[in-house]
């Protein structure tokens, strides 16, 4: 194995911050969930991971440290000191460094470097989480506005209940930690990803965090104005309605529409929608001998 210095990618007087960064950068690039089947990722992750036990440990760092400058080179393997090389005679008992006497530092050489090559081994069959499962969960829109408890059957036959908030949105996601499948190895079990699903409503629509609703009225309580029982998520409120309203005008409810994430609620818009009886013989009769007054020309915006 490499000097694991060079295997993380910093100095010999790297602090362990330093260290710590490293290994955090190099593992999430070769971890083998983000590799799968690239063997060479997968060995580097290894060796990576054993450099990082080895550097991580201050006690483990100044022995091989101390091997180093003993004489021994930077290639070593998990079992012991096979492929080491000694600059010169060396008496293990005897010898000194700085002052700093050893009792044994074959021995040291021997416990540091058993428990590195164990260190990956350990690495060598990592616990890979079990596979998520994918799912939907189909609501009614009152349903998805006010939130609560739902029940979603799980492969196999599983159930459990999802929380789902107020004012969830179409296609959200919900995850339930754990509740996928198992893992082959012994890692942790994968998760359930619940989307979210919303039937259509009979005349409330949704956009962004507001409700829409087309408001149907008659032609008098659009002239001459009128207050009139209007449904909203929450039930049924009064609404007044201008007079001289058209067509296509919007009344804003606020507070009447989706909560949003930050917990603030949207609004319904209202658009007005004049709607004329198929047969009133009384209405017609008024309206051929009625004109707009003032030369009234309702599309007087579209002549050039």
């Amino acid at each position: 194995m490499e000097d694991p210095y060079k295997i993380l990618g910093v100095s010999k007087t790297a602090s362990q911050d330093e260290i710590r960064k490293a290994y955090r950068k190099l593992a999430k690039e070769l971890h083998p969930d983000a590799n799968p089947g690239d063997k060479a990722a997968e060995e580097r992750f290894k060796n990576v991971s054993a450099a990082f036990n080895l550097l991580s440990d201050a006690e483990k760092r100044a022995e091989y440290d101390a091997a180093a400058r003993a004489g021994f080179g930077p290639q070593f393997s998990g079992g012991g000191m096979g492929g080491a090389r000694q600059r010169g005679p060396f008496n293990f008992r005897q010898g000194r460094q700085g002052g700093r006497g050893f009792d044994d530092i074959g021995d040291i050489f021997s416990d540091l470097f058993t428990d590195f090559g164990a260190a990956g081994a350990e690495q060598a069959q990592p616990r890979r989480k079990g596979e998520d499962i994918r799912q939907s969960l189909k609501l009614d829109f009152m349903q998805a506005a006010e939130g609560g408890k739902h029940r979603v059957v799980l492969p196999g036959g599983r159930s459990v209940d999802v929380a789902v908030p107020a004012g969830a949105s179409e296609g959200q996601v919900l995850r339930l930690r754990g509740q996928g499948h198992p893992s082959a190895n012994g890692g942790a079990p994968g998760d359930s990803l619940v989307e979210i699903r919303i039937r259509e409503h009979k005349y409330f629509s949704r956009d962004g965090d507001n409700v829409q609703l087309d408001l149907p009225i008659t032609l008098k309580e659009a002239v001459l104005g009128a207050k009139v029982r209007v449904p909203t998520i929450d039930g049924d409120v009064d609404v007044r309605i201008p007079p001289g309203s058209n067509s296509g005008g919007l009344l804003r409810l606020r507070g009447k529409g989706f909560a949003s994430a930050k917990g603030a609620r949207g609004d319904q818009i209202i658009r007005l929608m004049i709607a004329l009886p198929e047969r009133d013989q009384a209405l017609q009769d008024f309206l051929e001998t009625w004109s707009p007054a003032n030369g009234h020309d309702p599309r007087k915006g579209l002549k050039s």
